[in-house]
């Protein structure tokens, strides 16, 4: 029982880590990186759809993007996502057949908001975690049957699970500030 919570709340932490990760990528740094768009979404065909299902991306050099849309129909329709897509403000160039997308270069300012930004979104992961975490403190606390010494090392190991992802969240957080900051 005790360890079916851990194992279950590990699983959830380590999502949570990945989604945190996932969201870190998104956010705009000097080098135009194809998951940044990934998750822009198109309305294609009356529905939302993310531009990853729609079109191959490939970035040629640093600060440009190409996207290879595999329905030519769909080509304005992802232009249009593109440029309503926040926090890029990309020149964005159709030619018929693909999309070229150009970051302009990244002032101080605009680097200083990503960097609070990102700093959120890591917030909002740890807030993630410490909700997993209590939630399995809950479930080990409902447990009846269970001895009061096996619960306490159970939720010694949940804090050092805890401190691991938040720690991990931490190290994700540095590295994009790093990659942010670097001009």
């Amino acid at each position: 029982m005790i360890s079916d919570v851990l194992a279950e709340t590990k699983d959830k932490m380590a999502k949570a880590l990945e989604a945190a990760k996932e969201d870190f990528a998104t956010v705009r740094t000097g080098r135009a990186n194809p998951l940044m768009f990934q998750k822009i979404m198109v309305e294609y065909y009356g529905s939302p759809t993310p531009l990853g299902q729609l079109a191959s991306l490939n970035n040629p050099e640093a600060r440009t993007l190409i996207v290879t849309p595999f329905d030519k129909t769909a080509l304005k329709e992802i232009e249009k996502a593109i440029v309503a897509a926040p926090n890029l403000g990309a020149n964005v160039g159709n030619d018929g057949e693909i999309v070229r997308v150009t970051l302009p270069e990244l002032t101080q300012d605009r680097r200083k908001e990503f960097v609070k930004l990102v700093r959120e979104k890591a917030e909002q992961a740890k807030v993630s975690i410490r909700n997993i975490r209590r939630k399995a403190k809950d479930d080990l606390d409902s447990l009846k049957e269970v001895g009061e010494d096996e619960i306490a090392r159970a939720e010694k190991d949940l804090e050092a699970t805890t401190k691991t992802h938040v720690d991990a969240i931490d190290d994700a957080l540095k590295r994009k500030e790093a990659e942010l900051l670097e001009v």
